[in-house]
């Protein structure tokens, strides 16, 4: 995925292998000069690239990043991640994001540990732990 293609999947799981290669300004060049991503979990929206590739820049080291999966049509792409951190833990991070003319222009990416919301007793004659 090391491509800097135009289509969805190249460009939505490129950021993820540049920044596992600790290429912490790549992303710069796959993201619209004005795009927005929103993190919902935390209540913060990163309004444009610069400020979305400083605060990836600024991240605590210590972690690794592990594409689980990238599903993507019509300049639309999901993708999901897996990322464990040394000092935090593993999280895992789901992205929708939109691509136009072969950069991310809007995303909304939700992330959690496993486990963090444990199932309700009510559920668990009908689920199975994992």
């Amino acid at each position: 995925m090391e491509s800097t293609g135009t289509e969805a999947p190249d460009v939505v799981g490129a950021p993820w292998e540049r920044m596992r290669a600790r290429d912490r300004d790549g992303p710069a060049a796959l993201f619209a000069e004005d795009a927005v991503v929103e993190w919902p979990v935390g209540g913060e929206r990163i309004v444009g690239r610069d400020d979305h590739v400083a605060v990836n820049r600024e991240y605590p080291e210590g972690w690794s990043i592990r594409v689980l999966r990238i599903v993507a049509r019509d300049g639309e792409a999901v993708s999901g991640v897996e990322v464990p951190h040394e000092g935090v833990g593993t999280f895992r991070a789901v992205s929708l994001r939109t691509v136009r003319d072969g950069r991310i222009v809007r995303g909304t990416e939700y992330r959690t540990s496993p486990g963090s919301d444990p199932r309700p007793a009510w559920r668990a004659a009908r689920t199975e732990a994992v």
